[in-house]
């Protein structure tokens, strides 16, 4: 449904995205997922043909962004992280405008409107003028406007940005409601929200694409490794040796907790990626001790996002640092740049003719 391929947006020096590449399949929810100023809404903006793409090819629905742009744009619904609303209509004649701008035809249109409220739940609200809206209301007749010509691909931009908890809940099921008949991109930097609604993740971080599969396999290809956080009661160094003894545990570390009981201690158990829970409540009870809490401590996506970028950011801070000249090094002229060079040529030359004019000036007054 959506295939994006090379795509690259420069700002004259300043790489806004590069090389980007993935695609959607159709009724999937696909998460864009990046740090603030990763290149997400960019990204957007070229597939739903408001910006240009210096570079690549995307196309929606089988069309060229570039070549076919009206046509994409009759494919796509679209919520930009602030919604296009207007403050002094009511939800229904707002509707009813987007759905004229999009071409639904005159028959369609009182169907197609309260569908779009119907699925969105703005019964109660169709008749109100906008401005008088909660944000979470907002939010909702923002999505009303980008499903009102029932497209077959629908983006969205921080949905629930600003949205209190019981609103960002009714937003993600409204959203996870709209799948399977439509095709979307969820383009978000809240990992729970991409947890809790999409099928497949595409992580963009620094304008590159990182990863791109199911939050499961991220997780587990990432981290390879999860573990247990186990609470016992009775001597520390027999409490680890027990631990450590038990086949597919990697490492054992004591965990410094306030407020426990008494004798008490717990640890966190890092395994392979076999499944030992059993085993080590096994082998704790026969050795003697007390077994009080055993619970897993599986990686999150929040594990596998911070890997990701943050890894890339320390590799850039290592290049710049090697590319770094040594302080101690004495200057030398042949090494600068050839443009800088001429510049400082340039200048001393400058200098020089102003000395040479002063003198003329200053004989010519005597």
């Amino acid at each position: 449904m959506i295939e994006v391929d090379q795509l690259s947006k420069t700002y004259g020096s300043t790489v806004a995205i590069k090389d980007v590449t993935f695609s959607v399949e159709p009724g999937e929810i696909l998460g864009f997922l990046g740090p603030n100023g990763a290149g997400k809404t960019t990204t957007m903006r070229i597939l739903t043909g408001y910006l240009p793409a210096t570079e690549g090819t995307a196309r929606v629905a089988g069309q060229d962004v570039h070549t076919a742009s009206m046509a994409v744009r009759q494919s796509i619904g679209y919520l930009p992280e602030t919604p296009p609303l207007y403050p002094e209509m009511t939800v229904e004649g707002l509707l009813y405008f987007v759905a004229r701008i999009k071409g639904v035809s005159a028959g369609d249109l009182a169907t197609r409107v309260t569908s779009a409220i119907e699925r969105c739940n703005l019964q109660e609200k169709r008749s109100v003028i906008i401005r008088k809206l909660s944000k979470g209301f907002r939010q909702r007749v923002g999505i009303a406007q980008a499903i009102v010509h029932n497209p077959p691909v629908i983006v969205l931009d921080e949905p629930t940005v600003g949205l209190d908890p019981r609103q960002i809940i009714e937003v993600r099921n409204l959203i996870k409601s709209l799948a399977g008949e439509h095709t979307i991109i969820l383009s978000t930097h809240i990992l729970p929200e991409v947890s809790a609604t999409c099928d497949r993740i595409t992580i963009i971080n620094r304008g590159e694409i990182v990863a791109t599969d199911s939050p499961e396999h991220l997780v587990a290809k990432i981290t390879g490794q999860s573990g247990y956080f186990v609470e016992l009661k009775g001597d520390v160094e027999h409490s680890l040796s027990v631990l450590s003894a038990v086949p597919g545990v990697v490492d054992v570390a004591p965990m410094a907790i306030e407020d426990l009981p008494p004798e008490h201690m717990r640890f966190q158990v890092t395994t392979g990626k076999d499944d030992v829970g059993s085993v080590i409540a096994s082998k704790v009870v026969s050795e003697g001790l007390e077994l009080f809490e055993l619970s897993r401590n599986r990686a999150s996506l929040e594990d596998v996002f911070i890997n990701l970028t943050m890894q890339d950011a320390a590799s850039e801070s290592d290049e710049l640092h090697a590319n770094e000249p040594n302080a101690s090094e004495p200057n030398d002229v042949s090494a600068i740049e050839p443009d800088d060079a001429s510049e400082r040529s340039l200048s001393e030359t400058s200098a020089s003719d102003q000395d040479t004019a002063m003198h003329s000036e200053e004989e010519a007054s005597e």
